[in-house]
């Protein structure tokens, strides 16, 4: 009888670990990436870990310099797959990361990189990262659908000039030229993931970051017929046709501002819905770290992981306590060592709270711990 009853226990507990098991809004999520996300969910309010955004011309350059910086390397490896630059003021697009232009902080100029050589270089590069123990996460500054891989500037970065909701409509609609032209050009990069995919590499994917704000092509289409319908058609054309099982879905925002001609809109207005979203994140930049951007996301989420996909300057430390959900940070290239950002990553790398590559260990099977 006895026996009877520790067996009744032991699967009662096991169902209830079933239970709590974070699901990936992909039912045939890779076992690496579901590790992977169980691994972010069990951290959420106690740990944060430390990442580093690496511009796709620079490797893992500044992976190293923060290394060098602090003497503790950054788990989280991040990349973008990025666009080629073509117009006469590289200048103001240089933060985008074009593939073809020196890495900023140099003066801008093409370098002559094409694409496809880039690219190839990226996914050795995020293969490398995580052999080495690193989780990695990409993103995309795509050139509007039609262009290709190569645009000015000026079409992605689109202040004064966003598409019209006629034109978007098109882009949503499937069998339409644009839409066809939006397939073409998303499936250049689904090749890029699913080598990754092969290599047994899952990836926190925040494609069309920044939605709710107003300066990409893909930003400030609010509602049913807004950013959701794109969001949803990647989702589809990814998950559904090309199978890329290796994908958590980062939904990546801005966090709210109402700085004239700079304003970042509530997350709710381009949330595409909890199927289609494994993690939330917001970019802080300016030092805003207003207790909203947390406590709203954390709301809008309902349980799943949220993130901070990009950020400069870093939080203090007694930030991160008073928004103890953020379940990663990922400073934005080479901004890391501007201003006090130096000064405040030593701060947080230096904590118990704050996760470097050193703190944890990853099994064959994909499974995280952090070490005692």
């Amino acid at each position: 009888m006895k026996a009877m009853i520790v067996l009744a226990c032991l699967l009662a507990t096991a169902a209830a670990a079933e239970e709590t098991r974070p699901r990936p809004v992909n039912p045939g999520t890779t076992p690496q990436a579901q590790r992977l996300l169980e691994f972010l969910q069990a951290l959420q309010g106690k740990y944060t870990v430390s990442g580093q955004h690496n511009f796709i011309v620079s490797g893992s350059r500044f992976t190293e310099r923060f290394r060098e910086l602090t003497g503790k390397t950054p788990l989280l490896w991040g990349s973008d797959f990025s666009f080629a630059y073509q117009g006469d003021a590289p200048v103001r697009f240089q933060h985008c990361g074009p593939l073809n232009l020196t890495e900023p902080g140099t003066p801008p100029a093409t370098t002559g990189l094409t694409p496809e050589a880039a690219r190839d270089a990226l996914v050795k590069n995020a293969i490398r990262a995580w052999r080495d123990g690193h989780i990695v996460t990409l993103m995309w500054h795509a050139c509007p659908p039609g262009m290709g891989d190569t645009c000015d500037g000026k079409a992605i970065w689109t202040l004064e000039n966003r598409p019209s909701q006629q034109w978007w409509d098109e882009l949503t609609t499937d069998g339409t030229k644009t839409n066809e032209a939006w397939k073409a050009q998303a499936d250049v990069i689904a090749g890029y993931l699913k080598q990754l995919k092969d290599a047994g590499v899952p990836v926190l994917w925040r494609p069309y970051h920044e939605m709710n704000g107003v300066w990409f092509w893909w930003c400030d289409k609010k509602g049913e017929n807004g950013f959701r319908k794109l969001w949803i058609m990647m989702y589809d054309r990814y998950v559904n046709h090309h199978h890329l099982d290796n994908l958590l879905w980062v939904w990546n925002t801005n966090a709210p501002r109402d700085r004239p001609g700079d304003e970042a809109f509530a997350y709710e207005d381009f949330w595409p819905g909890e199927a289609y979203v494994d993690v939330l994140a917001a970019d802080v930049y300016r030092d805003d770290w207003k207790q909203s951007h947390h406590d709203d996301l954390l709301k809008l989420a309902q349980g799943k992981p949220i993130a901070i996909g990009e950020m400069a300057p870093p939080p203090t430390l007694e930030t991160l306590v008073e928004q103890p959900s953020w379940t990663w940070f990922m400073p934005w290239g080479n901004l890391l060592f501007w201003g006090n950002g130096p000064e405040r990553m030593k701060a947080l790398v230096a904590s118990d709270r704050v996760l470097t590559q050193e703190r944890v260990r990853r099994d064959e099977d994909g499974t995280w711990w952090i070490r005692p």
